[in-house]
């Protein structure tokens, strides 16, 4: 308990013991000591010089022998005062360069925030979040198979009934290894245009909604992520906007 005191004010494993040992055993030689601790001789004796330089133990010559007392425990305040005042320098000193480190850090740009996702309730908490997202609007490139094959009919008719109560329009781009859908499910919300699988392999969905990109998987391990990032939403946005206008020629001709 003590050792771990005094480890806490800044005193090693090993000089906590050999001040605790000394402290206990009034006067006493390195051996003695060092047996109290539990330490090597050696490395005893190099501690109790060290304890000795910073004042919290004093030395002095019997004959040929050396022996260490402890002083009084209220020199461990000194020392609190002491690495106190070295902080205080340190934090001033550190001052002169913060402007410099924040400027770097502002020059930098905005952090995008990035959250990932494992598994099939992983997938359906980035379905959550852009049907919680205030935007009215969202681009999707996806596979309508995969959509399919991992969703239920009512988990997918539980998406589109809150689109629909939201009233959120769809522009999606979607592969599918049968063809163009026949039917498009909520007509009035969606824009879609097909291209076909075998030119263009997706099995990833890619959702674009306020400042966020959301991304998953549907090959081997579901995984998922969303970033939230302006510069990357509005850069992968411009990237859907040309895939969207080069989707139409292959959506006019699956017809």
């Amino acid at each position: 308990m003590l050792d771990k005191i005094l480890q806490d004010l800044g005193l090693s494993e090993k000089e906590a013991k050999v001040y605790l040992a000394c402290l206990e055993l009034g006067e006493s030689a390195p051996a003695e000591i060092a047996k109290h601790a539990g330490i090597n001789r050696a490395t005893c004796y190099v501690i109790a010089e060290k304890l000795a330089r910073d004042g919290l133990m004093s030395q002095r010559e019997k004959g040929k022998k050396t022996y260490f007392i402890a002083e009084n425990p209220e020199q461990l305040l000194r020392l609190l005062r002491k690495q106190e005042s070295e902080i205080k320098q340190k934090e001033q000193e550190f001052q002169k360069y913060l402007p410099e480190l924040k400027n770097l850090f502002d020059t930098a740009g905005e952090r995008p925030k990035v959250r990932f996702f494992e598994g099939k309730e992983g997938i359906k908490a980035i379905r959550e979040d852009f049907l919680k997202s205030k935007d009215k609007k969202i681009e999707e490139v996806y596979s309508d198979d995969n959509v399919d094959s991992l969703f239920l009919e009512e988990e997918l008719t539980e998406v589109r009934e809150m689109r629909k109560r939201k009233q959120v329009k769809l522009r999606g781009i979607y592969v599918r290894k049968e063809g163009k859908l026949k039917e498009v499910p909520l007509r009035d919300l969606s824009e879609l245009r097909f291209i076909p699988y075998h030119k263009f392999p997706i099995d990833s969905d890619i959702l674009f909604y306020e400042d966020k990109v959301a991304m998953f998987s549907f090959k081997g391990k579901l995984v998922g992520a969303i970033i939230e990032n302006k510069a990357i939403s509005d850069t992968l946005r411009s990237i859907f906007n040309l895939a969207w206008e080069s989707a139409e020629k292959y959506d006019k001709s699956a017809d």
